[in-house]
């Protein structure tokens, strides 16, 4: 399909409130899209047929899908727009801020009485929009963010859920998989070659530890990489990967069941983080650090890609998600930092939009 008839239909279905998604694989200009024939909301919980999921981060296995046997499947070449990539300026008022330290000094102190090891805090902030074009969300979410796995998610019932996210959940080939422990986040500055403190490193170790432990039933001949500085967009993280083989009657929803959610956007261990986060956050997270992304040839191949440096947008606001990894060693303000830089991938894309 020529890129022009493509930005035609995605106008035309969105006009319609018609569900579609719209995906492209790091380092790749082809586009994936699926285009629902109705405005079903349609449920998965096997994994095991094709189409695009999109499930939550309070995951008990059942997510949103799209069917690909009940839409248009398409795939096209995508045309890059070229455009600077500046900060955007955020006005955050003194309030936000110490309400945020404030729920992180409380579980740096819940650390440090030993309930958890490591526990993921995060936070929304909310834009006005104006003059909203979803083909124009499409253009600058798809060119800035090349080494990331794109997407766009549409349902009436859901509004928009978009991202640029650097985290594999799991990617199944057949019987072969592989999946990474990514955590530890620094501002690029112009160099990939940093520092990397004590801090950011156990919490990158207790990402990889975990992984390795819950696949250690399901799957044979893992291999761990070294661990290394990894970019995406203006961020650098420390990252491991992750391959092996999964056992016969090992299932994709098994695995994400398995994984989901990690250390990374969770804690550890991961029920009592993930508890500790539904009560104290203050918020419905969603869709945000859930997984997405597409199941092919009936389970036996698949992208799930943990739903990281995202937003939702509906009726004219855009929600963007941040949050990062508290261990005992954290500071708070500098956490608060940390949210304001990650805050910026999502900026860069709506920037023509909040003015």
């Amino acid at each position: 399909m020529d890129f022009n008839v493509l930005t035609e239909k995605i106008a035309r279905h969105y006009r319609k409130n018609l569900p579609f998604a719209i995906y492209s694989f790091p380092e790749t200009d082809l586009l994936h899209s699926i285009f629902q024939n109705d405005d079903s909301l349609h449920v998965a919980t096997a994994l095991n047929k094709p189409g695009f999921v999109l499930a939550p981060f309070d995951y008990k296995g059942v997510s949103l899908f799209i069917p690909a046997n009940e839409s248009g499947v398409f795939q096209t070449e995508f045309v890059k727009d070229v455009f600077n990539v500046v900060p955007v300026p955020t006005s955050s008022g003194k309030n936000e801020e110490n309400r945020y330290c404030k729920l992180l000094s409380n579980t740096i102190e819940t650390i440090k009485q030993g309930e958890a090891s490591k526990i993921v805090i995060s936070r929304p902030k909310d834009f006005q929009l104006h003059n909203f074009s979803v083909i124009l969300l499409l253009k600058r979410l798809f060119s800035a963010y090349p080494t990331a796995f794109r997407y766009i998610w549409f349902h009436p019932k859901t509004g928009i859920w978009c991202g640029a996210t650097p985290e594999t959940l799991v990617q199944v080939k057949n019987d072969a998989f592989k999946t990474m422990a990514l955590a530890g986040t620094q501002a690029y500055t112009g160099s990939e070659t940093v520092s990397w403190r004590p801090k950011e490193k156990d919490e990158q170790q207790q990402v990889t530890d975990m992984i390795l432990e819950k696949l250690k039933m399901a799957a044979t001949a893992l291999q761990v990489s070294d661990t290394y500085t990894y970019r995406a967009g203006s961020l650098l993280h420390l990252r491991t990967d992750i391959t092996g083989k999964l056992n016969q009657e090992t299932t994709l929803a098994a695995v994400a069941n398995a994984l989901h959610p990690t250390p990374a956007v969770g804690g550890n261990p991961k029920i009592a983080s993930q508890e500790y986060i539904i009560k104290n956050e203050g918020y419905p997270r969603a869709y945000y650090t859930g997984f997405v992304g597409p199941i092919l040839e009936n389970g036996t191949s698949a992208s799930l890609m943990v739903n990281l440096r995202c937003m939702k947008i509906q009726e004219n606001i855009a929600r963007i998600f941040v949050g990062g990894g508290i261990t005992r060693n954290s500071d708070p303000k500098e956490e608060w930092e940390e949210t304001q830089n990650k805050m910026q991938t999502m900026l860069h894309v709506l920037k023509p939009m909040l003015s």
